[in-house]
């Protein structure tokens, strides 16, 4: 489907302030935002820009919706005028994210289309997502921050990307007996979404359960392993018939297997 023909798309051309989007960033919205159309909820979008936006959200959420703004430059109260609330802050303090939390409470959508540094993007995820209702959202935009040079000196272990890939670690940490993180948000994300250049977080404390086992009634067939089962052609396989030995190697196979994967991602 063309980009123009979104619910988001058709909200963003109604605004009478200047918005800049990027074009694949309409159907990412539509998916993720549309089951909050219509319903009390407060929407968080730092970055106001040129006010375009929150004229935007507010079309497209409806009149139930609370509508704030967060900038650094103090000229966008402006638009409280028009009922919005604006707060003027820096999205890299975590003190500015104390006030601001203590003041407005949980909220239901955080988009970031702030600064796109790799600091803020990160001080913003670990300050934002503890104050996110369940089946609430965090929406990062313009990730794609993480693999540019210049000014955003990336691409970086330190970058806002590769964080968000330890938050995968993070999460997949709460099944038992794996690595735990000594900073954790396993507590409050329950999925996490990558698209190009954005990356989306499902916030559930309820469904952040310990996973355990679970068996049916039915009769087991004790069905054979053949995840470690050697190669014919394999060289493992022919110093087990050398030797006549009943090891099939299932470390060394499962060692091999895990090199060809990085090899493959490389």
């Amino acid at each position: 489907m063309n980009y123009k023909k979104t619910n988001t798309y058709k909200s963003f051309l109604k605004s009478k302030y200047l918005s800049l989007k990027l074009s694949n960033y309409f159907h990412i919205y539509d998916e993720l935002f549309s089951k909050y159309k219509n319903k009390k909820i407060t929407f968080v979008e730092i970055g106001v820009f040129s006010g375009g936006s929150l004229f935007m959200w507010r079309d497209f959420f409806g009149k139930k919706a609370k509508i704030i703004g967060i900038d650094l430059n103090p000229d966008v109260k402006r638009f409280e005028k028009y009922g919005f609330k604006i707060f003027i802050g820096d999205q890299s303090k975590k003190d500015f994210w104390k006030k601001f939390f203590s003041k407005i409470g949980k909220v239901d959508i955080v988009l970031d289309d702030g600064g796109h540094t790799n600091y803020q993007q990160i001080i913003t995820t670990n300050c934002c997502i503890p104050n996110i209702k369940d089946n609430g959202t965090l929406v990062v935009e313009d990730v794609h921050t993480s693999y540019i040079k210049n000014k955003w000196y990336n691409p970086s272990k330190y970058s806002y990307v590769n964080y968000a890939k330890k938050l995968i670690d993070d999460i997949n940490s709460r099944f038992p007996g794996l690595e735990t993180h000594n900073y954790s948000l396993r507590k409050y994300i329950y999925s996490i979404k990558s698209h190009e250049s954005i990356i989306s977080y499902n916030v559930n404390r309820k469904l952040c359960k310990t996973n355990i086992v679970i068996r049916n009634n039915g009769k087991s067939t004790d069905p054979k392993e053949f995840r470690a089962q050697l190669d014919k052609n394999s060289l493992l396989f022919k110093i087990k018939k050398f030797f006549n030995t009943k090891s099939n190697f299932t470390y060394f196979v499962f060692l091999i297997n895990s090199i060809k994967s990085i090899k493959f991602f490389r």
